[in-house]
């Protein structure tokens, strides 16, 4: 087997077992075994399990960042990146199930170095979704009570998905993604005439 595609087993085995058996769950044999080479032969392709990690989760983090940042920087009212942000976010999370499970649950895992890198990019991920609610307060179609919340908010209910999607299930990411989209642009309360 070519290196590159050696090294790409690797890390799907890697995902698949940080993302049920967590990082400090899983050793370096289990990936070994379950990649189909020995202990000592795997650091030919790895210099360390946290290297795994890491490749993992700057994968997830770039992910992440590559597909929205052409929504905040491309065309479009500020609610319909709101959307096309959220359907985005669902499609990272819906590809790549075991990889976005060790993004969110096992990042903190990494060295101090590492993990500041990975923080920086959560940071701008962040940024990029202030960027949307701030221009959606500016053009009078947010309502300007609490940004950071609504970032917040909206955040924490895509974020907790890799939790619960389930691929065979009824939704596809777009539907659970407009759906989300519904509730944060519209609220969940009636508003009734004097209120």
């Amino acid at each position: 087997m070519p290196r590159v595609k050696r090294k790409e087993k690797i890390l799907d085995v890697a995902r698949r077992f940080f993302s049920t058996k967590g990082y400090h769950g899983t050793t370096i044999r289990d990936i070994s075994e379950a990649s189909g080479i020995l202990s000592g032969s795997l650091y030919a392709h790895i210099n360390s399990k946290e290297d795994l990690l890491f490749e993992i989760t700057d994968r997830g983090a770039e992910a992440f960042l590559g597909s929205l940042r052409p929504i905040v920087e491309g065309p479009g009212s500020p609610r319909e990146k709101l959307r096309r942000g959220l359907t985005a976010h669902a499609r990272v999370v819906a590809d790549n199930l075991d990889g976005a499970t060790v993004f969110f649950h096992e990042w903190k895992s990494l060295s101090e170095e590492r993990r500041e890198i990975i923080q920086r990019k959560r940071d701008e991920y962040e940024s990029l979704w202030a960027r949307i609610i701030d221009e959606g307060i500016e053009k009078g179609e947010f309502h300007g009570q609490d940004p950071k919340f609504a970032r917040l908010l909206i955040l924490s209910a895509a974020n907790w998905m890799y939790q619960w999607y389930q691929p065979e299930g009824p939704l596809t990411p777009e539907e659970i993604a407009d759906r989300f989209a519904a509730i944060v642009l519209s609220g969940i309360a009636v508003h009734k005439e004097g209120e």
